[in-house]
């Protein structure tokens, strides 16, 4: 089996220094990428900024005989997005990946949030991956060549007490991912999803406050977490995220997990329903009657498009209306 590189390629990370964006940095480089480290170097709170988070991480790169600058823009202006993609520009001229990483918590009851512990999650989640990769995205359609990698989350996917404001902001990441997949592909543009898992400096804002919610916290008690430790660690995630970003890879629209070195491809799927007999409007009542239809999970499908949905819906609909 060769070894997938990224000689010539240009990478930017966004949060590249600390945890997963750390070590996605500097494992690229080994692999031959030039790598734009983007860090405003704020807490795991999103509070303060230095430079020695990325400057350190490119010193990293530069004594193992990589390429690397850093970059201290903040992710959640459209000029610092311009910024970290013009760095890139100028010292490699060229831009072939982004991972947008860049994020912290604060974490609240959702009755409790505040407009400041919602907006600034937003602000650097969310809207900091529309800054940086809107124009990288036009660099990557000239080429004719590039991949995104967004970070969301299981806190999006499954969902976990005191995160309304995370989890909204990483569900987004989501449906950017898969809209971008799809007007990039004619363009020779991939994207994906990440939900990564790791004991990380984001871990210690958490707090025990959300264990109230005692249904989810049942479920906390139950994990063999001795088990699965040495494997919560931000290196695990790296090799999912480099397989995803190198040009071996073809998948794309996709949301994958990494969970304790286990990876897997996560779906969001419909199942085939109830249609009414005769392929009419159903009532309250008759939807009632078959919930157990509207809750099978034995067929399903996984649309990959808004249009793809009507596909199995029209032939539901045809066989109802022989009923």
């Amino acid at each position: 089996m060769s070894k997938i590189n990224f000689d010539n390629r240009v990478a930017i990370v966004t949060g590249g220094g600390n945890g997963l964006g750390r070590d996605y940095c500097i494992e690229l480089a080994k692999r031959g990428a030039q790598v734009v480290v983007n860090d405003l170097g704020g807490t795991g709170a999103g509070l303060g900024q230095s430079k020695s988070a990325a400057d350190n991480v490119v010193a990293e790169i530069k004594a193992a005989g990589g390429r690397a600058i850093a970059s201290y823009d903040s992710v959640a202006t459209r000029a610092g997005g311009n910024a970290i993609v013009d760095a890139a520009m100028a010292a490699f001229g060229r831009v072939d990946i982004v991972i947008n990483n860049a994020g912290f918590l604060r974490n609240s009851r959702f009755e409790d949030l505040t407009d400041e512990q919602l907006d600034s999650i937003l602000g650097v989640h969310l809207k900091g991956a529309f800054y940086v990769s809107q124009p990288a995205y036009r660099i990557m359609k000239e080429q004719k060549y590039g991949r995104f990698v967004f970070t969301s989350s299981a806190s999006a996917m499954f969902g976990h007490p005191w995160q309304t404001n995370y989890a909204a902001a990483k569900g987004g990441l989501m449906a950017l991912s898969n809209v971008v997949a799809l007007e990039g592909l004619r363009h020779g543009i991939q994207s994906n999803a990440l939900m990564p898992t790791a004991n990380s400096r984001l871990s210690g804002e958490m707090h025990d406050g959300w264990t109230e919610v005692t249904n989810v916290s049942k479920i906390l008690a139950e994990v063999d977490f001795a088990t699965v430790n040495p494997l919560l660690v931000p290196e695990a995630n790296t090799p999912l995220v480099l397989y995803l970003v190198s040009e071996r890879c073809k998948a794309t629209h996709g949301i994958y997990s990494c969970n304790s070195a286990r990876y897997a491809r996560v779906f969001i799927g419909a199942t085939e329903g109830y249609v009414a007999n005769g392929g009419r409007i159903a009532t309250p009542e008759e939807i009632e009657a078959n919930w157990s239809a509207v809750e099978d999970r034995a067929r399903y499908h996984t649309p990959q498009s808004v249009y793809e949905e009507f596909l199995p819906v029209v032939q539901s609909v045809k066989r109802a209306k022989q009923t």
